[in-house]
């Protein structure tokens, strides 16, 4: 582990360094408590020990400092107090400290103590990690891997309010795979499973770093484009419906005699300033009318 020893007294400090090394842990030391800060700015140790009386931020701010501060990772506090200081101890767990050890620092109690922070950190690592799979997994679509709706919503709250902040156009093309309830019905259903992923790694492939690409549900995929005029994005979108085609995926329920797709477009201009709801609205009314139109083609929303 990282510890970090933040304390006034050259001798305690000495003392509590030598006992973390020993012990196989890497020091850092501080001799004041805005040293300390800092050094946990800069290192983001696993376990701060801390002298409760010290020039600059003492004790109580830095162990405030630092839970106010913490996300995934936790950060395992001792606070230092003199002997049969009760009141002391109450106000440091108060604060944030987890456990304390009574001046004079004896080795062996802080290595107890370092023995439970290895756990508790350990465990408070696993928790991070296991939050932040769930997380992915409940934004991330298990058929194609791409992100769903919910991470849409996110990612469009984000994109809608910096376009509007700085005047800067996108457009969202919702896309919808021709004839798809055929050609499960011709297929079945995990050969549809197999061409919709075919066609997200498409539509992956032809979408730029920027762009976002999204299963909308069923068989209808969503692209978020960022910086993008209609014209461009029309011109992109068959560009993407080319991808597609060139599958080559064999659609005997189709008139083409092979999978396509359909699409329509929206845009959020400096003229048309509608709000994220409206522009997935005018998107499905544009991929509705390029269904109306035949399929396999893009169209704008008017």
């Amino acid at each position: 582990m990282k510890v970090l020893v933040a304390d006034d007294d050259p001798g305690s400090l000495l003392v509590a360094r030598a006992a973390v090394e020993r012990y196989g842990h890497d020091c850092l030391t501080a001799a004041d408590g805005d040293e300390a800060w800092a050094l946990y700015l800069e290192h983001q140790p696993d376990v701060v020990v801390t002298d409760w009386m010290m020039p600059g931020m003492d004790g109580l701010a830095l162990c405030r400092a630092i839970r106010a501060r913490e996300a995934d990772l936790y950060t395992y506090i001792v606070m230092l107090t003199s002997q049969g200081s009760r009141d002391d101890v109450l106000a440091g767990l108060a604060a944030g400290a987890d456990d304390y050890v009574t001046k004079p620092l004896d080795p062996f109690v802080l290595h107890a103590r370092l023995l439970v922070a290895l756990r508790v950190t350990t465990l408070h690592a696993d928790l991070a990690h296991y939050r932040k799979v769930l997380s992915q997994q409940a934004r991330t679509d298990p058929l194609t891997g791409l992100h769903n709706r919910l991470k849409l919503s996110e990612d469009l709250e984000q994109l809608h309010a910096r376009s509007q902040r700085y005047t800067e156009g996108y457009c969202v093309a919702m896309c919808d795979v021709d004839h798809f309830k055929s050609y499960n019905d011709i297929y079945g259903h995990q050969a549809g499973d197999l061409a919709l992923r075919a066609v997200a790694e498409a539509l992956v492939g032809a979408a730029r770093k920027s762009d976002g690409v999204y299963r909308y549900g069923g068989e209808e995929f969503l692209l978020v484009l960022p910086n993008q005029s209609q014209v461009s994005a029309k011109a992109f979108m068959e560009r993407a419906l080319d991808t597609v085609r060139g599958l080559q995926i064999v659609h005997s329920g189709d008139p083409l005699g092979q999978l396509t797709l359909s699409a329509g477009i929206s845009a959020f201009t400096a003229e048309h300033r509608a709000d994220a709801d409206t522009l997935l609205g005018e998107a499905d009314a544009a991929l509705y009318a390029a269904k109306a139109a035949g399929r396999n083609r893009v169209e704008l929303a008017l």
